[in-house]
């Protein structure tokens, strides 16, 4: 395809793209800017202790100081380094994981399908927070296992998406003719299935993103997030929770800031869907 021609067609794309995939993407890259460009926009260091604890809104601390007199603007800024950067890790190495898997299972069948099959059944049969909490505990805390422990607990949720897409591939007389014509298996998934399971798997990659990072705000709320002083947005909710006690809405911004990324993320993950769907409008 042409430049020209390319060009067209990311044309029509955004002429008819809706506009809360429109908001979801301008969002999006607000939050990758922040979280790119974190040090030069935030005015203190995520740990830099700046005032006394608890100081109110305005002046050179815009959004106020928490407990230990760190700026909650400079916080929140550092929070989203921290936070989204752990999470997208985490969402690669799950997907990694599970689709890797999900397609050897669906290629080989047999059984490769069956061990591979049971073993993501009895993870998924243990509450996933229970499961993460206990592990967490075991474990110790610390970045590598918080993001090893929720990479292969939520591995499992692409494995049955992989699974099941590539099976449908698999049975299509097209993949049968490869066969026969003596291709071999690596050639078969980069080929002939992954092409036509891309679709789900990209919208699949985006609802991870979604779970892992709340996932991790859950757990940071808890006391097993990332461990201090990494500004974290879970954390920090906990941490000035008491301020809601005086009317304070302080706390309300972390927990805004989370939930304004998993919006956006499930605005373009919706549009996709309906896109790869070959629905109209």
């Amino acid at each position: 395809m042409s430049a020209t021609a390319r060009g067209m067609s990311i044309g029509r794309t955004l002429r008819h793209m809706p506009a809360t995939a429109i908001i979801g993407f301008v969002l999006i890259a607000a939050y990758a800017v922040v979280t790119l460009f974190a040090p030069v926009l935030a005015p203190y260091g995520q740990a830099e202790i700046v005032g006394a604890q608890f100081e109110p809104w305005g002046g050179p601390f815009p959004l106020g100081t928490d407990a230990l007199g760190r700026d909650m603007l400079s916080r929140l800024i550092w929070g989203a380094r921290n936070t989204v950067t752990v999470a997208l890790l985490t969402t690669v190495l799950a997907f990694l994981l599970g689709s890797v898997t999900g397609l050897l299972a669906a290629v080989f069948g047999g059984w490769v399908d069956m061990v591979l099959s049971r073993v993501v059944d009895i993870l998924m049969a243990i509450p996933a927070l229970i499961f993460t909490l206990l592990l967490l505990s075991a474990l110790g805390p610390g970045i590598g296992n918080l993001v090893m422990v929720i990479a292969v607990l939520d591995g499992t949720r692409v494995f049955r998406l992989a699974r099941a897409a590539a099976m449908d591939v698999m049975v299509m007389d097209y993949v049968e003719a490869a066969r026969l014509r003596g291709e071999g298996t690596w050639w078969l998934i980069r080929r002939e299935v992954l092409p036509n399971i891309a679709a789900p798997l990209i919208a699949e990659f985006g609802l991870r993103f979604c779970f892992v990072f709340l996932t991790i705000s859950a757990l940071s709320f808890l006391g097993l997030g990332l461990p201090p002083p990494l500004a974290d947005w879970g954390g920090m909710v906990r941490d000035n929770a008491a301020l809601i006690t005086f009317g304070d809405i302080t706390p309300l911004l972390p927990a805004a800031a989370i939930a304004v990324l998993t919006i956006a993320v499930n605005f373009v993950v919706d549009w996709m869907l309906h896109r790869a769907s070959g629905l109209k409008d």
